[in-house]
């Protein structure tokens, strides 16, 4: 058997690759598997399943064939693991980072996606999409794959906060002439507003008066003046008319002189 260097294998086998290979071997430590490299590929007893496991032969058989995942590449022997590693380890999980995955579970404040890290990552309902979404259930439904971007990871609370929106250009706004006004609210001021309205209109409306009609309704004017005029000056204060009632008894009374 050639010998490998484990920079060769490392520039060669990435970690989390799979293969299919053939037990070739079982200790009481683990497995030996061959997967067509010139270095063996050994499987831990705690990497055959995510269980715990007694005896090793109460998972494999030599002679098996089985699916492995890349842990780790060393100098002598490939880890491997029977557990399918997630898609994100929390280390390789960076805020902007675009990432796809599938809606695992709606809530009122908010979808939970499935990206292949060990917990799923929450979408608030605020970050679904630009414009305003009341539930996610209005948007989303459980299976949609969607695009996400990471804006938070806890590693220690094991959280991982995504957003939808962002993972997408934000829409051009709307032209001002598109705009629509909202329609004004008729109270009480409206309603009158409208009824003087509608009275303005019906005075611009009616027909404009002729010369002899203008004519005739200032004689009018200038005949009931003249009227109120002379009713005016035949009124006699009380007081005068007393008076002359007395200089009238007086003359009347007086004595001839001879």
């Amino acid at each position: 058997m050639d010998t490998v260097t484990e920079t060769a294998l490392e520039g060669a086998i990435k970690p989390k690759t799979h293969y299919s290979g053939k037990i070739t071997k079982t200790t009481l430590a683990g497995a030996i598997v061959d997967i067509g490299q010139n270095v063996p590929g050994v499987v831990h007893i705690s990497q055959l399943r995510a269980e715990p496991v007694n005896r090793v032969e109460d998972v494999v058989q030599t002679g098996q064939t089985v699916d492995v995942w890349v842990r780790r590449v060393r100098d002598d022997r490939i880890e491997l693991t029977m557990i399918e590693p997630m898609s994100l380890e929390w280390r390789e999980i960076k805020p902007d980072m675009i990432v796809k995955g599938k809606v695992a579970r709606l809530e009122s404040y908010g979808a939970f996606v499935d990206i292949g890290a060990e917990r799923p990552g929450l979408v608030h309902v605020s970050e679904i999409a630009y414009d305003y979404v009341k539930t996610p259930g209005e948007i989303l439904h459980e299976g949609d794959e969607v695009e996400t971007k990471v804006l938070e990871v806890n590693r220690r609370k094991k959280q991982i906060r995504l957003s939808i929106k962002a993972a997408h250009p934000k829409p051009e706004e709307a032209p001002a002439e598109a705009i629509t006004e909202p329609k004004k609210r008729r109270g009480k001021k409206g309603k009158s507003a409208k009824k003087e309205a509608g009275a303005a209109e019906a005075q611009a409306a009616a027909p404009e008066p002729t010369a002899m009609e203008i004519a005739w309704q200032e004689a009018m004017e200038r005949a009931e003046s003249k009227q109120a005029a002379r009713n005016k000056k035949s009124k006699i204060p009380a007081a005068s008319k007393e008076q002359e009632d007395i200089l009238s008894r007086t003359l009347e009374n007086r004595l001839p002189t001879g």
